[in-house]
């Protein structure tokens, strides 16, 4: 019950504060300043998000401007007579006046190359001690690949 009372008492006191004009002059204006500084803090982020998506629709814009200046520049080379001789060459075996075609048997084009040194082999997973094979497994695990059949 002594608690109520006191609450009652401290109601009415705050009740008796708000009576006096400077005591609710000064509530007022706090009410005002929080109320302007909500409304500032919101449009700061309204205007950040703004922003944000000008800036990804830029981005967009640039990337869409530089692939219609590349397939430009696609389209020219081939209207190009450079070109179009290539491609007659390739496909068709036609060569320009005066030119012959060379036909290179196989066997000696192939005897003329250098064969590539082939990578190791990495080690056996049974020849590898078992706190490696553990490592191994545990970062094929966190990279998300398929386990390599070691155990």
């Amino acid at each position: 019950m002594k608690i109520n009372s006191l609450n009652t008492e401290k109601v009415l006191e705050y009740l008796q504060k708000l009576g006096d004009v400077r005591f609710a002059g000064q509530v007022v204006f706090v009410v005002i300043v929080l109320l302007i500084s909500w409304s500032g803090v919101k449009s700061i982020q309204a205007n950040y998000g703004l922003q944000k998506q000008i800036s990804a629709l830029k981005q967009q814009n640039s990337l869409q401007k530089m692939q219609n200046d590349n397939l430009a520049l696609q389209n020219q080379y081939l209207n190009s007579n450079q070109y179009l001789e290539l491609a007659a060459r390739q496909n068709f075996g036609l060569a320009a006046p005066g030119e012959q075609e060379v036909v290179v048997p196989e066997n000696v084009a192939l005897s003329y190359t250098v064969n590539l040194p082939t990578p190791p082999k990495p080690a056996d997973a049974a020849a590898q001690p078992a706190y490696q094979r553990n490592f191994h497994s545990w970062i094929d695990f966190f990279l998300h690949r398929q386990n390599s059949g070691d155990d």
